[in-house]
């Protein structure tokens, strides 16, 4: 049976429909199997993919941006949409009905620095009418460095993607109050990558075949199903919590409709950066992006 290898740039259940490419089944469907593994320091996932070492990677559009803007081809060809919408979740010491985003001004506010994150949580805070660059904020790599930084007393918000603010309700250390997601609404967020000749190839196809079934069924299925069938990949998350980000990430419609990058969702991700300056200029769909191989 031919190995797919897959490596993820952040690892959570925010990327379910990837991850049940192998726990799922999906991949064994087509005839195939799969490793997972998260990129290690001193390296990224397009590094990974365009170097052969691994098959398809997780990304972000917003990875081809360097390059674009040195005046460079992409490494990897970004074919396949992984979610739709910002997945980082508001999360509150005390629980709090009432939320409203100006609340942010007065507490201190963990969330994650740099690259995507920042740019998407700058422009949702921009349409809700706050500027990031006046929030009190403390710095974190996010994951479960925030999760200690939290634990430890520092922030009285908090910023990260699910399961780990549902574990946060799930061991009574705090409350959801908002999501990003809504505030700035369908973007390309998250990408599945490759090299750009692998795309041809029969096991892009057949990989393709197994990512489509696999999104459907994390975006329909009843979501301790999901989790159950992920537990593995989450060791240190408890499966209610698991379950719960997954019902969250279905009610959002995050993994619906088709698995191609939609060109409307690139141009918002274009507002993005450039209301962040992270790019000087709106750079072309095709540029990166490829189409995915299609089901005869």
């Amino acid at each position: 049976m031919k190995t797919i290898n897959l490596m993820a740039t952040r690892h959570s259940a925010f990327y379910s429909p990837f991850i049940a490419c192998i726990a799922g089944g999906f991949l064994e469907k087509e005839g195939l199997q799969g490793t997972y593994q998260v990129v290690p320091a001193g390296t990224s996932t397009a590094a990974e993919i365009a170097s052969g070492r691994m098959d398809v990677g997780q990304s972000a559009v917003s990875q081809a941006f360097g390059p674009l803007e040195k005046g460079e081809k992409p490494p990897v060809a970004h074919f396949a949409q992984i979610n739709r919408y910002d997945g980082f979740i508001i999360a509150a010491r005390e629980s709090d009905p009432s939320f409203s985003w100006s609340k942010l001004k007065s507490k201190n506010f963990l969330h994650v620095h740099g690259g995507q994150p920042e740019a998407m949580l700058r422009y949702a805070l921009y349409k809700e009418g706050v500027d990031l660059d006046e929030l009190d904020r403390i710095e974190s790599k996010g994951g479960e460095q925030m999760m200690q930084q939290w634990l430890d007393g520092e922030g009285d918000y908090f910023h990260e993607q699910g399961a780990y603010p549902q574990q946060l309700e799930h061991i009574g250390k705090g409350h959801i109050v908002a999501a990003v997601g809504p505030s700035i609404g369908p973007v390309a967020f998250s990408s599945l990558v490759c090299r750009w000749d692998w795309i041809d190839s029969d096991d892009a196809k057949k990989f393709a075949n197994a990512y489509r079934a696999a999104r459907h069924w994390v975006n329909t299925a009843d979501p301790m199903e999901v989790a159950k069938a992920e537990a593995s990949f989450f060791p240190d998350m408890a499966v209610e919590a698991t379950a719960a980000a997954v019902a969250f990430y279905q009610k959002l419609d995050n993994w619906g409709g088709d698995i191609a990058i939609d060109p409307q969702h690139y141009e918002r991700t274009l507002d993005v950066f450039s209301h962040s300056k992270r790019i000087s200029k709106r750079h072309d769909y095709d540029a990166m992006i490829i189409s995915p191989p299609q089901t005869d």
